[in-house]
């Protein structure tokens, strides 16, 4: 009885290897930049937030504070309006 015998072309195997292995080494790159791009937009996103809590926090700094001079204002005009108690009432 005669078997199929698969004969093992090492010269062949190994130049397999180092393609599949180039092949491998070339994604691990590839996703390497990927990965530095990712990172560097990440970096990019949080300024832009920093920079917009920031202003939003001015925002609502300049909003309180223009609030207390309304109130500052209302109580001036309050108190230019106040009737004097010893003057006639007509």
């Amino acid at each position: 009885m005669l078997r199929n015998v698969r004969r093992l072309d090492v010269a062949r195997s190994w130049q397999h290897v180092r393609q599949q292995f180039a092949v491998v080494v070339a994604e691990r790159d590839a996703l390497k930049r990927e990965l530095a791009e990712i990172r560097h937009e990440r970096d990019d996103m949080r300024a832009a937030l920093r920079e917009l809590c920031a202003a939003s926090l001015a925002r609502i700094k300049a909003e309180a504070e223009l609030a207390a001079l309304y109130r500052e204002r209302a109580i001036a005009r309050a108190q230019a309006a106040e009737r004097d108690p010893n003057a006639a009432l007509n």
